[in-house]
C-alpha cells in the first residue's frame, strides 16, 4: 500500500514507496553501510551507519556511486580526528573550519595561545609559522643537503641546496613525477636559514668555477624536478659531499 497524489495518478507512473525503500536498503548493504532512516529535512538524503560506527548523511545518488565503486565514503568524524592528530603532532589544536568557507583551510590554535587560519596541506608539511611566536626562515634552524637522483631517462644527478626539512623537501616538493630514484646523501645542520643560504651560495660559486661542465641544463630535468638550477652531474657527488663534510667539521 502506498499513498499518492491524484495528480500523480493522472499524469505519471507512481513509484512504489516500499520497493524504493527495499532498493535503498539493498544499495546501502552493497556500499557497506547500514541504513538508519530518512533525513527529515530533505527527501533525497538518507542517514547511514558507517563501518567505523559513526553516523553519516548522504544523498541516495552518492550511496549508489559508492556501491558501484565510483567513489569512497569519507567519515567526517574520523577525518576530523585525523586532522586533529596532524595538528597535535606539530603543537597545534584544530579549532574548526575556515570562517571564509574555503574547504582547504582550517582554524588552528598554537601552543602559545594564538589562533590562525592555516591550509591543511601546510599543517601536514609544516611549511608555515605561528604569526605570533614563530621564527621566519631566515632565523629558524636549517640544513644544507645533497640528494642523489636517477631519472627514468637514465640521467643521474646530484641536487645541492638548503632546507629547514630536507626529508620533506625530497619526498613532497622536489619530485614532479613517479619513477624517480632518490636518496638523501648528506645533511649538515645550520644555525639559521640565512647562514645556510650563504653557505649554499658559496658552494655553488665554487662548483661553477671548479666543475663548470658538471652543471646540468634545465631542459634535461624540467619535466621531472621542481627546480631550475642547482643540479649537477653525478660525477661531482664526491666533491659536493667533501665540501659538506668540511663545513660540518668547522
Amino acid at each position: 500500500m502506498t499513498a499518492q497524489k491524484i495528480f500523480t495518478l493522472r499524469t505519471a507512473q507512481p513509484a512504489c514507496a516500499s520497493c524504493r525503500h527495499r532498493a535503498i536498503l539493498a544499495m546501502a548493504h552493497k556500499a557497506g553501510l547500514e541504513f538508519q532512516g530518512y533525513d527529515p529535512d530533505y527527501h533525497k538524503i538518507g542517514i547511514y551507519r558507517a563501518p567505523c560506527g559513526h553516523t553519516v548523511r548522504r544523498q541516495f545518488g552518492q550511496i549508489e556511486r559508492i556501491a558501484n565503486g565510483h567513489c569512497k565514503l569519507r567519515c567526517e568524524t574520523c577525518h576530523s580526528g585525523k586532522e586533529a592528530e596532524e595538528a597535535a603532532d606539530r603543537g597545534w589544536q584544530l579549532m574548526g573550519s575556515d570562517p571564509a568557507g574555503n574547504p582547504n583551510y582550517r582554524i588552528y590554535q598554537h601552543g602559545c595561545g594564538h589562533s590562525q587560519r592555516v591550509a591543511r596541506t601546510n599543517m601536514q608539511s609544516g611549511r608555515f609559522q605561528c604569526t605570533a611566536c614563530g621564527e621566519g626562515w631566515a632565523t629558524a634552524p636549517s640544513h644544507l643537503y645533497a640528494i642523489r637522483l636517477e631519472l627514468p631517462t637514465g640521467l643521474k644527478v646530484v641536487k645541492l641546496g638548503f632546507s629547514r626539512d630536507p626529508e620533506l623537501r625530497l619526498r613532497h616538493q622536489l619530485l614532479l613525477q613517479p619513477g624517480i630514484q632518490a636518496e638523501l646523501l648528506r645533511t649538515v645542520p645550520q644555525p639559521t636559514g640565512h647562514a645556510a643560504l650563504c653557505q649554499e651560495k658559496a658552494l655553488h660559486r665554487a662548483l661553477k668555477t671548479s666543475h663548470p661542465d658538471a652543471i646540468i641544463p634545465h631542459e634535461h630535468f624540467r619535466d621531472w624536478l621542481a627546480v631550475k638550477t642547482e643540479i649537477y652531474g653525478i660525477e661531482v657527488a664526491s666533491v659536493i659531499l667533501k665540501h659538506l663534510d668540511d663545513i660540518r667539521k668547522k
